[in-house]
């Protein structure tokens, strides 16, 4: 081949790179700036909703786009105290049932009293729900150890080490990227505060000594007084009372689409954990959560930590599949700090 010839080839190949090139970087323009609103929403509400990436909103968009968009994922917080004279705690099996969901519920797996595992659909993505027949047994776990680099520990190792047999994590965390063994607000247990970055009020959520529930806006003193045996700082409340959250926009349905997690207790006592499968980028968004946990008769719920913490273990072993931001399994599940168990030991 001559010079000539060569040089030629080496023009064409380098069109051809830049032309694909320009292909790319439109086709990138037209979804982030283009009439593809769903795209931008989902971007900018997972970005803003991970401290760790939120410069990918600002990389394309300008502050009153951001906010405009996270004001329409907004929320009215439920107002009304939990009345826990509503729940009656009885779990038993019934001869008859109010729907297909209630005798789902109520049915025992045989040879099994303690709880029930369900695969389900939730906003159309896969999810999985156990039901816990004695909620005294469903405790907080935590961590191994506070703010010392080595307590972090992933759901089903710190389920096994607290004897619990079905385990969700729960609570927030300093997230340096990599996560942390430092939790963030509140975590109470046995009475008494395990752990607090302060005295402030929040959402708290947990079981009292009664084994009920307990959603309450609070610091940690005055929970306690409420009667709380268990609880970690999280939210929003989800449902409380059977009174759903309202979100501004429904069609947005709140924090856009991510993994979830969720707990949640029956009128009947009945304990519910549901996690759901996804990414940062994609799964149920929280009115579709709503809406499935009021199937399977929530009469309080909360919303607990998901994305990429979400997880639930049962006897050992991880569920459901956590994915990272760019959409990579999380193998054995994140290290966490927080959670709620079914302990049987």
């Amino acid at each position: 081949m001559t010079k000539k010839a060569k040089k030629k080839r080496r023009i064409k190949k380098l069109t051809i790179f830049f032309i694909i090139v320009d292909v790319l970087v439109a086709a990138c323009f037209f979804l982030v700036y283009g009439p593809f609103t769903t795209f931008r929403n989902t971007i900018i509400n997972t970005a803003m909703n991970t401290k760790t990436h939120q410069y990918l909103a600002y990389t394309f968009w300008n502050d009153d786009t951001i906010q405009n968009v996270l004001s329409a994922s907004a929320y009215i917080p439920i107002s009304d105290s939990v009345n826990l004279d509503d729940i009656v705690i009885d779990t038993s099996p019934k001869e008859s049932y109010e729907n297909e969901y209630d005798e789902m519920i109520l049915t025992r797996t045989p040879g099994n009293e303690d709880y029930k595992y369900m695969k389900i659909k939730v906003g159309g993505y896969d999810a999985h729900l156990v039901a816990i027949y004695d909620p005294s047994k469903v405790r907080l776990i935590h961590s191994s150890s506070f703010n010392t680099g080595t307590g972090q520990e992933r759901i089903k190792d710190m389920c096994t080490r607290m004897g619990g047999v079905v385990c969700i994590n729960g609570g927030m965390f300093v997230d340096w990227g990599w996560g942390s063994d430092i939790p963030m607000g509140y975590l109470i247990k046995d009475g008494k505060i395990i752990w607090s970055d302060g005295n402030g009020y929040a959402n708290l959520i947990g079981f009292t000594y009664d084994n009920k529930l307990l959603l309450t806006y609070a610091n940690g003193e005055e929970a306690i007084k409420q009667g709380m045996r268990d609880a970690l700082e999280f939210g929003p409340f989800l449902i409380v009372n059977g009174k759903e959250l309202e979100y501004v926009n429904p069609n947005v349905g709140g924090y856009s689409r991510a993994a979830r997690v969720a707990i949640a207790q029956r009128r009947d006592g009945v304990v519910l954990f549901l996690v759901t499968e996804g990414t940062h980028a994609a799964g149920p968004n929280m009115v579709e959560v709503i809406q499935t946990l009021k199937q399977y008769g929530a009469y309080n719920a909360a919303n607990l930590d998901g994305g990429t913490s979400a997880q639930l273990a049962i006897n050992g072993q991880l569920i459901n599949t956590p994915k990272n931001i760019y959409g990579q399994v999380v193998t054995g599940g994140r290290r966490v700090v927080s959670g709620f168990g079914l302990i049987l030991k």
